[in-house]
């Protein structure tokens, strides 16, 4: 009697439940997401292996085999993820810039000049609302009290540094 017999012997059910199971795993690999087709592949594979394997060597049999299946399709995915058609879904291949009007939450470089109104005092950082905009500001050192109209003089980084308005 050889080492594989018992892949002589499977059911319906139990080649069902294993042919299934990998399907759902690369499924996964293919399509990553929630992971349930990835899980319930997982299941069956594992209840595959139980109502199939006779001994423990059967199932260390059957998981080795899984495996390298599983491991023949993740080079493929991999290979698909860096150069097939999945990198064209999984990538960005286009960037966004300012000449295409896009402007990264970082940069506060618009709002150089604009006026606004103190919303808390600046002692001498505070908020400040600008056409709607509510921002954190920093007054070049003065004591700017609430309701005072502000100008936004200099922009760095996150810290924008207003100057009352007199007047």
């Amino acid at each position: 009697m050889g080492t594989f017999d018992f892949l002589l012997d499977i059911t319906w059910l139990q080649a069902l439940l294993l042919i299934a199971g990998i399907v759902l795993v690369v499924f996964e690999m293919f399509h990553p997401g929630f992971g349930a087709p990835g899980i319930t592949g997982g299941i069956l594979l594992f209840l595959g292996i139980m109502l199939t394997a006779k001994s423990i060597l059967d199932a260390v049999i059957l998981i080795i085999i899984i495996l390298a299946i599983l491991g023949i399709a993740l080079t493929i995915v991999l290979h698909s993820a860096t150069r097939g058609r999945l990198s064209k879904i999984l990538v960005l291949s286009h960037s966004q810039n300012k000449e295409q009007g896009y402007i990264g939450t970082e940069d506060l470089n618009y709002f150089l000049g604009k006026e606004g109104i103190v919303i808390t005092p600046l002692r001498p950082s505070g908020s400040a609302d600008f056409d709607g905009v509510k921002l954190d500001v920093v007054s070049d050192g003065a004591f700017i009290p609430k309701d005072e109209k502000v100008r936004i003089v200099k922009v760095e980084g996150r810290r924008i540094l207003v100057a009352q308005i007199n007047g």
